[in-house]
């Protein structure tokens, strides 16, 4: 960060950065407010990058600040902090104060997000980047969710109810509002005796693409803070806000993605495609292959918190873009404000957090925590939930159509619907269903996808993708240029007048690229990846029920009763609860997941009555295979016993296990705890002596017929055992090694076994039996009980 110019600040000031470790919050911001009120432009702006940083913490993470993410509502500090980081409080006053001077602050290269710090490194950009007041301080505002992580077994907070979270909330409705207009800056008319600053040319391309740029962000628009500011018109704040979240929370590519787009090969295709659609009047996308994950190796892990509050960003855009009112009969030149509202999801949101919806569905551990993510991805995809009619009861019923007019934004939002979906079925194939948290994230998804309407929409959504292009009539040559490549969002445009064909393929290809290999969410690959969900989500159900002791006749068959039309149907009740079903617990509140998630899934690939049948039938008979405790689904492999996917998918269901046993030499086994280490080492140098000694004689007498030998195999350690090796997967050589006959005393190592013959001295001794005595009673108990085994064993071989 480059240093202001070489002055020192006044004694008031230089007493409060000396003071500031010591005092207590309140009072730190007493005298802040005073120095605000009291001190001039020039003598705060020496001291403001201190304040920042000290307020939000430092980039490198080192000092933490006022741990705003740690700060709780229950906390005396809460309030003081709330109000004097306000919209309309002390610092963001400090702020406009400043902004009107026109300062600068350089922030340095290393924190950048990674394409901007690639197109520095490869020399396209200066080596510091300056913003002004606004820019740094909402830059610091929002790296500060980055760098101050929460430490490992550090105390858990509440994230909605942190100071941090309340702020971001409050500056969305402040800056971004869904009534009315920007507030005006109170310093707006500072300058008023002087001319207006010239507008900044809306040509000024994003540093983020290798072009050389003096700031942070794009600028998209001309307008700049004048004496005669009109609040419609003073909209550059708000665009600031939005661009400083977007770059510094979902803005995180790798190199290996950066360098793609940099290539040659790439900025031809761009090229050519441009041309290609120039006739058409359709938008060009980003750079193709900008958001395709194929090559991502992105090292960025979000947290929960930060996932969370995505989902606050999104679903603030929505509702701050579905407050545009409708546009007039007569045609008329819309107000800033109402462009940036019909920009701020599409131009500004939806590249970036495609990729980070993609980086999270790819590399989120496979637990409950993922209900942030999918909950984000959820709110994106249902604008249609953050209108003036979500007053309305029943606008979240599933009885409720999905209005027509969203057709647009399916279409423009294509991969966001099938791409992501197609990631969540492979993610829950491989979840365990049996937990109730599971369960409900699959009910959540299946259950949006259900709502009538919106199956159509992606249907007809993916026929314009793939209807060739040649077949579409010729359209007035029109070239349109996006913001990040020299135009802007003031520029006329709107899906009625572009093709709607090439609106789904300049999505498409903007996100993964011209050379994608798209999969169609009703095809025949994603129909069997969903079977197989189906038949996954049938076999939990089975276990669920059993452990819940219901009969069999539960709320599955009712679940596919009414699929098939023979009872109430399931998508047209209301679910009880909180949102998603969420209410109640246990085995019973995840059978009941499970079941309508089934109904679901079936509505929405049209399975018919015999598949599903045909898998309920197979998982009944998985479900009495497993009450004889076989194997899981194995084959012979060169090493012996491999698992298949239909095994691993028994095991993580808990349908099939292996049984848990020691498969080495059971004398060479570690000494347990209720063993005595000294005599376990000395009854294996008694038996080896004497398997050592007697070797041959036990062989032969194993290998004689009649009752002698099978009474040996009972007492010697006999290769027949071998057979329960199989159990579980072993090497072949582990197989190939057989234990031979031979004596085991470890038995006698045993504190019980030692006990129980104690007992039984003392039990002879009370009926005035000697040592001997009591010694050969027990041996000839041990030789009736072997015996008596070796009978049975032998009855049971020869039924």
């Amino acid at each position: 960060m480059a240093t202001p110019a070489l002055q020192q600040p006044n004694s008031s000031l230089a007493n409060l950065k000396a003071d500031w470790a010591i005092k207590p919050l309140l009072q730190r911001c007493q005298e802040l407010v005073k120095v605000i009120d009291d001190s001039l432009a020039k003598e705060l702006h020496l001291i403001f990058p201190w304040l920042v940083e000290s307020i939000f913490g430092s980039l490198d993470g080192v000092i933490g600040g006022w741990n705003l993410r740690l700060l709780q509502a229950r906390n005396n500090e809460y309030s003081v902090a709330m109000e004097f980081l306000d919209p309309s409080g002390p610092m963001v006053k400090l702020v406009y104060k400043l902004q009107a001077e026109e300062y600068k602050y350089d922030v340095p290269v290393a924190c950048l997000p990674g394409p901007l710090k690639a197109s520095i490194q490869e020399g396209a950009l200066s080596l510091n980047l300056s913003l002004n007041p606004f820019e740094y301080y909402m830059f610091y505002f929002a790296m500060s969710l980055i760098t101050q992580r929460s430490h490992p077994g550090g105390p858990h907070v509440s994230t909605s109810d942190s100071a941090y979270f309340t702020l971001v909330h409050t500056y969305l409705r402040y800056f971004l509002p869904l009534e009315g207009s920007v507030p005006l800056s109170p310093f707006s008319d500072v300058r008023a005796t002087g001319p207006p600053p010239a507008p900044r040319s809306p040509s000024m391309p994003f540093a983020g693409y290798g072009l050389p740029s003096a700031s942070l962000l794009k600028r998209h628009i001309s307008h700049q803070p004048s004496a005669n500011a009109d609040p419609a018109q003073e909209i550059w704040r708000s665009e600031t806000l939005l661009q400083m979240f977007v770059e510094v929370w979902l803005h995180h590519y790798s190199l290996e993605v950066y360098q793609k787009l940099q290539s040659p090969q790439a900025k031809l295709a761009l090229l050519q495609y441009r041309l290609s659609i120039s006739s058409m009047h359709c938008a060009p996308p980003a750079p193709p292959g900008s958001g395709t994950l194929n090559t991502y190796q992105e090292p960025f892990s979000p947290t929960e918190e930060h996932v969370l509050l995505v989902r606050l960003l999104v679903k603030h855009l929505h509702s701050f873009s579905n407050s545009l009112r409708p546009e007039p009969a007569v045609q008329s030149q819309a107000s800033p404000l109402e462009e940036f509202k019909r920009a701020a999801v599409s131009r500004f949101v939806q590249q970036k957090l495609y990729v980070f919806l993609q980086h999270c569905f790819g590399h989120w551990p496979l637990d409950a925590s993922f209900r942030a993510v999918l909950e984000t991805w959820l709110s994106y995809i249902q604008p249609w939930r953050y209108t003036s009619e979500i007053n309305n009861p029943a606008a979240d019923s599933q009885s409720t159509n999905v209005p027509e007019k969203w057709g647009s934004f399916v279409q423009e939002n294509l991969l966001m619907y099938t791409k992501l979906f197609q990631g969540f079925v492979n993610r829950a194939v491989r979840t365990d269903l049996i937990n109730g948290k599971n369960a409900l994230m699959v009910f959540r998804v299946a259950k949006v996808f259900s709502q009538p309407n919106l199956t159509e929409m992606i249907q007809k959504a993916e026929q314009l993708f793939l209807e060739p292009e040649h077949v579409l009539p010729q359209r007035p040559q029109r070239l349109f240029l996006s913001p990040a490549h020299g135009g802007s969002f003031l520029s006329a445009r709107g899906p009625g007048e572009a093709d709607a064909v090439f609106a789904v393929k300049s999505h498409v290809f903007g996100l993964e690229g011209q050379d994608c290999r798209y999969t169609q969410m009703f095809g025949t690959q994603q129909r069997n990846a969903v079977l197989k969900l189906v038949q996954m989500i049938a076999q939990a159900q089975q276990i669920t029920r059993r452990w819940s002791g219901r009969p069999d006749g539960g709320a599955s068959k009712q679940s596919l009763l009414s699929w098939l039309g023979l009872g109430p149907s399931g998508l047209s009740a209301p679910y009880g609860g909180a949102e998603g079903g969420e209410g109640g617990d246990g085995a019973s509140r995840t059978e009941e997941h499970l079941g309508r998630a089934l109904d679901h899934l079936c509505h929405m690939f049209r399975l018919n009555a015999g598949q599903v049948c045909e898998l309920v039938a197979s998982v009944s008979a998985v479900e009495e295979d497993t009450g004889s405790r076989q194997l899981p689904d194995c084959i012979q492999g060169q090493n012996g016993l491999v698992l298949t996917d239909l095994g691993r998918m028994q095991i993580i269901n808990g349908l099939r296990r292996f049984e848990i046993e020691y498969q080495g030499d059971p004398e060479l086994q570690p000494i347990r705890s209720y063993e005595s280490a000294v005599l376990v080492r000395l009854m294996f140098w008694v038996a080896s002596l004497v398997n050592q000694r007697f070797r041959g004689h036990m062989d032969a007498l194993c290998v004689r017929p009649g009752l002698l030998g099978r009474l040996a195999e009972h007492y010697l350690m006999s290769a027949a055992s071998a057979e329960r090796y199989r159990r579980t997967p072993l090497t072949r050589r582990s197989l190939e090694r057989p234990p031979g006959p031979r004596l085991s005393l470890r038995v006698f190592a045993s504190y019980r076994t030692l006990l129980a013959i104690l007992l039984l001295y003392l039990l002879g001794a009370l009926f005035s039996l000697g040592p001997l005595a009591s010694t050969g009673l027990m041996l000839i108990a041990g030789l009736l009980h072997g015996l008596s085994a070796t009978l049975l064993a032998g009855k049971k071989k020869k039924q």
